[in-house]
């Protein structure tokens, strides 16, 4: 059992460890993901979003259900908002990786963009139950009960539009055009095929059949959730030493930490070629993030979360929202270079990430 009284040098042991776990296990992951997108015939966005995005979560909301349950709204809060906004940076990040151009102009998927729209819905109701006058059902606030519909309803409506030929990217040299069959070469270790080629090559592994491949991505998906608590109890058993307020040790330490699978699985996306993977990892399990909040609501026994929880994370969520924006920006703009060969939208990400957390730790406590 993990004990937050342990030595500060074993929880720090812990956390390195558990991120290796995270970034050999993320990597696998990301390999499997793939191959399911090509057998399934998904396609690497809503594969991305539903599997990958969902299943590196799972940490998260472990997280967030425990502060929550022990009475800490303002933690929980933090840690679900401020992973929202951590791992929309990450994208920024897996953009300064991949070289040949800005990520977001080469993963052009309308799957990820009406992702991103369901993602600011989610966030803008949680922001109005928060202004709203505090109203609960058998101790829960309505806008928890809608969440969940809302998140299915959008999944609903992300997979119908799917192949409507309602809006398409142009494509240009840079371009990955998403389909069922279109996945990354693979090898066996998840490694890209030494051509960089993202067409339709054989992937290694494919005669495994779909119900197989699924089995291995959710042991894969209990392992990097495992890893993932780790991290998240490390995190907090180290940052709680240092005085900050919970939204700040939940939106920034417990938050990056527990997202750390998502930035090693959109990398690793991105290095095997799977690029609108790389993006609906992160636009998905964004929009999969905010039921950490509902839940949390569930679980809390003092009223409404979203009145509890107080300004910072208030703030955080409105970040958010802003981030998204950005990002949805720059996947319409489709800049093919920027700025050290990333887009306008991951400069800009970086910048207003760092300046919310700045505002937060200096202007609000």
């Amino acid at each position: 059992m993990y004990d937050p009284m342990w030595p500060a040098w074993i929880h720090a042991a812990l956390f390195v460890a558990a991120a290796g776990v995270v970034a050999a296990v993320g990597v696998r992951l990301t390999s499997l993901a793939a191959r399911i997108a090509q057998r399934s015939g998904l396609g690497q966005a809503l594969t991305g979003a539903l599997f990958l995005g969902a299943s590196t979560s799972l940490s998260g909301i472990v997280t967030s259900v425990t502060a929550a349950v022990q009475g800490h709204p303002e933690l929980a809060a933090g840690n679900a908002v401020g992973g929202i906004a951590a791992q929309t940076v990450f994208l920024a990040i897996a953009d300064l990786v991949y070289r040949r151009a800005n990520l977001e102009h080469a993963a052009a998927s309308d799957e990820n963009m009406l992702q991103g729209a369901l993602l600011v819905a989610l966030l803008s109701g949680t922001l109005l139950a928060a202004r709203a006058p505090e109203v609960t059902i058998a101790g829960v606030h309505p806008i928890s009960l809608l969440i969940p519909v809302a998140y299915v309803f959008g999944q609903r409506l992300i997979l119908t539009a799917r192949g409507q030929m309602m809006w398409q990217p142009r494509v240009t040299e840079h371009t990955q055009v998403d389909g069922g069959d279109a996945n990354p070469d693979i090898d066996a270790a998840g490694a890209a095929s030494p051509s960089g080629s993202t067409g339709t090559a054989p992937v290694s592994g494919a005669t495994s059949s779909l119900p197989a491949l699924i089995g291995r991505f959710a042991v894969a998906s209990i392992m990097i959730a495992v890893a993932g608590y780790v991290l998240a109890r490390a995190g907090v058993a180290i940052a709680s030493a240092t005085g900050l307020s919970e939204t700040v040790v939940g939106g920034l330490f417990t938050a990056i930490a527990t997202s750390f699978p998502e930035l090693v699985t959109a990398i690793a996306a991105v290095r095997i070629g799977a690029l609108t993977m790389a993006v609906s990892d992160i636009m998905g399990g964004n929009a999969f993030d905010v039921i950490f909040l509902a839940v949390a609501d569930g679980v809390f026994r003092h009223g409404s979360l979203y009145h509890a929880m107080g300004p910072r994370p208030a703030f955080l969520i409105t970040l958010a929202i802003l981030l998204t924006a950005i990002l949805l920006l720059g996947l319409i703009r489709r800049e093919k270079h920027g700025f050290a060969n990333i887009g306008f939208e991951s400069v800009l990400l970086i910048l207003v990430y760092f300046g919310g957390f700045l505002a937060i730790v200096l202007g609000m406590g």
